[in-house]
């Protein structure tokens, strides 16, 4: 990188750079260390360029240094948060798990914003007990979420010193100017330094008013005239009366948006590994101008490299059932009111089945798919379970031509799951080839000579990849309870609820057998398949020829139980309603036309439709005792033949005729 040190002028009027225009992405320098030990062949979609770009960490080792966004913590995280933080820990996972980098994840926490403020002010409390309730809240989320803690935790109120003392470093460059104390960042200046640029990750945007004033905050609108240039940014807030202040050269104030990111990573960086420039720099879309514009910009002023960042990844937006997240629009969803109605680890597949840089739907139909999706490998790791129970090690362990199919299809598969990982993290296509390889294993175990440890070798691959991407958890610091040395669970804890279901199973058996009552048996064993396991979390299938026991989600299959008992209790009282329809229809059937016409009632119900009848039983008047007119005949004539020809089919099926 090319270091710049010469102070620059303030007086220039310049309003827009005139060494890059709107629609030209500035150059690029591709990290280039003397040597490249650790190259896994990556390609990363890189903001800074938009293409796919070779990924080489700075020192060419493993070691990867990021920096996170975090929240602004002033309200219940939302789905929007789930969207970036949950993508970018899947990526995480597979920089480190996947192709074996020593990943560094620095993370901030906005605990002072204009919007903390305002929400605190409304609230009557202090801003630091707003901010700290919903930290804790969104920690909780993203534990909740399967999501990883960051390697670094950093706070803006825990930086104040470290945060005056960077802008004072980039005011006395030139680069930055106080008014009205408030400190502000001067664009056009640092645009006149060589080799520098402002905004390169939207160039496009550079002069949108809307999102430059939303990047300085709803409470400093008024201060606006302070400035040099609409573009300049404020590094430090003059504070109103009544706002947190902290004390600084230029008066009591606080820190800019901006800011904080730049001084806490750089900080950070430069404390543990002596640099203060970084691999990765990841974030929402929506923060790409003027947020990320304007904390490389004071980065690189304040560091004097052209190039703080040298890989800036973003996620794409996330949309409900098509439409921006709104509370307007009243589809605003929390992370925890998402997690009542599906599990983290649906949710999680959700997102996999979507790249992670491209606008994502939530609603029913795309996480219908997740669940399908899940289903499918639930039942997949269920029947492999299931195959080397029955095809144990002490069976034949030779591989015929089949056995070596599937080998083969594997180590193909595994291959095309490589090539996707380097692609830029593309999850939806490893799922789909995960799906194929899923397929190819399930007709493998239908067969008859099935080799079990073929089977293992494709599930345990499968249960590897689902690990590097979080779907199967395995956090714990030390030992876990599975580990053997009987430091775990208790056994008699683990084993009391199946043996009780047994031992109440065994007598009941016991007590139907003397009485020789082989239905009851029978029954007995069906009740103690669909009732009595599920709720200690055992599914039990019968085959053709055998039985076969999977240990599942007790909630899970409680749900399928209920869903069942639901079902039958449907199709119970749809049997009821057909069989009293046929019964009143026999009913009906039974009566002679003359008796028919005789019953038959008005719409209230009550009131008889005809009140006189002759001879032969056809109906000569109506209700009110006046006679029927000519059409009023026809119809009570086509009445009765009707009756008629069905009471005659009756009793001719009844053996009457």
């Amino acid at each position: 990188m090319r270091p710049f040190s010469t102070p620059l002028r303030e007086d220039s009027v310049v309003t827009y750079s005139t060494r890059m225009s709107s629609s030209h992405m500035p150059p690029w320098e591709k990290p280039d260390p003397p040597v490249v030990l650790h190259d896994p062949q990556l390609k990363v979609l890189n903001s800074l360029t938009r293409e796919k770009d070779h990924f080489i960490t700075m020192d060419g080792t493993s070691r990867v240094t990021w920096y996170m966004c975090g929240p602004t913590v002033y309200a219940p995280s939302h789905m929007g948060h789930a969207r970036t933080y949950l993508c970018m820990d899947i990526l995480r996972r597979i920089l480190q798990d996947y192709f074996r980098y020593d990943v560094t994840l620095i993370m901030n926490i906005t605990d002072i914003d204009d919007k903390i403020i305002d929400r605190s002010a409304e609230q009557k409390i202090h801003h630091l007990e707003l901010s700290r309730r919903f930290e804790q809240e969104y920690h909780k989320d993203m534990q909740d979420l399967g999501v990883l803690p960051p390697s670094c935790l950093t706070r803006v109120t825990e930086y104040i010193p470290e945060i005056v003392d960077y802008i004072q470093r980039i005011a006395d460059k030139g680069l930055a100017y106080e008014s009205n104390g408030s400190v502000y960042f001067h664009v056009h200046a640092f645009e006149q330094a060589p080799h520098m640029h402002y905004c390169k990750l939207a160039p496009e945007q550079i002069l949108n008013a809307e999102l430059l004033a939303e990047g300085e905050g709803k409470l400093t609108q008024e201060f606006v005239s302070d400035k040099k240039s609409p573009r300049d940014f404020a590094l430090w807030k003059k504070s109103k009366e009544g706002e947190p202040s902290w004390e600084s050269p230029w008066g009591p104030g606080r820190p800019g948006w901006h800011i904080e990111c730049s001084v806490m990573a750089s900080d950070v960086l430069d404390r543990v590994f002596g640099i203060k420039r970084m691999d990765i720099h990841s974030g929402g879309v929506d923060l790409k101008f003027p947020h990320h514009d304007n904390e490389m910009a004071q980065a690189e002023a304040e560091c004097g490299e052209t190039q703080w960042v040298n890989y800036f990844i973003h996620t794409g937006h996330l949309h409900i059932k098509g439409l921006k997240m709104s509370k307007s629009l009243k589809n605003f969803i929390t992370i925890q009111q998402a997690l009542e109605i599906n599990s983290a680890r649906q949710i999680r597949m959700l997102f996999l089945l979507h790249k992670y840089n491209t606008q994502m739907d939530y609603g029913d139909n795309t996480m219908q798919h997740a669940l399908e999706t899940e289903k499918r490998f639930v039942e997949f790791f269920h029947n492999a379970k299931a195959c080397l129970r029955q095809h144990c090690m002490q069976a034949s362990q030779k591989w015929d031509a089949e056995a070596v199919a599937l080998e083969k299809t594997l180590r193909e598969l595994m291959t095309k799951v490589d090539v996707a990982m380097r692609d830029d993290f593309d999850t939806p296509t490893v799922l789909s080839i995960l799906t194929d390889l899923v397929k190819a294993t399930n007709v493998y175990m239908e067969g008859t000579a099935v080799v079990g440890l073929v089977v293992r070798n494709v599930a345990s691959y499968i249960t590897r990849i689902f690990k590097v991407f979080g779907l199967i958890l395995d956090e714990s610091i030390g030992f876990g309870s599975a580990d053997c040395g009987n430091l775990g669970a208790n056994r008699e804890d683990i084993l009391q609820p199946v043996l009780d279901a047994l031992m109440d199973f065994r007598s009941s058996v016991r007590d139907k057998a003397r009485r020789k009552d082989v239905g009851a048996v029978l029954d007995e064993c069906d009740r103690f398949r669909d009732n009595v396991l599920p709720p200690i979390g055992i599914r039990l299938e019968d085959k053709a020829d055998a039985s076969v026991w999977k240990l599942a989600d007790p909630e899970e299959l409680i749900r399928e139980m209920e869903q069942r008992q639901a079902e039958a209790e449907r199709k119970a009282e749809e049997k009821a309603k057909k069989a009293e329809e046929a019964a009143k229809k026999e009913a009906l059937n039974r009566m002679s036309p003359e008796d028919y016409m005789k019953q038959l009632a008005l719409d209230d119900g009550t009131t008889l439709m005809y009140s006189k009848f002759d001879e032969e039983g056809l109906p000569t008047h109506d209700d009110a005792g006046e006679p029927l007119n000519k059409n009023q005949c026809k119809k009570a004539q086509k009445l009765f033949k009707t009756q008629q020809a069905k009471h005659e089919k009756y009793i001719k099926a009844n053996g009457h005729g």
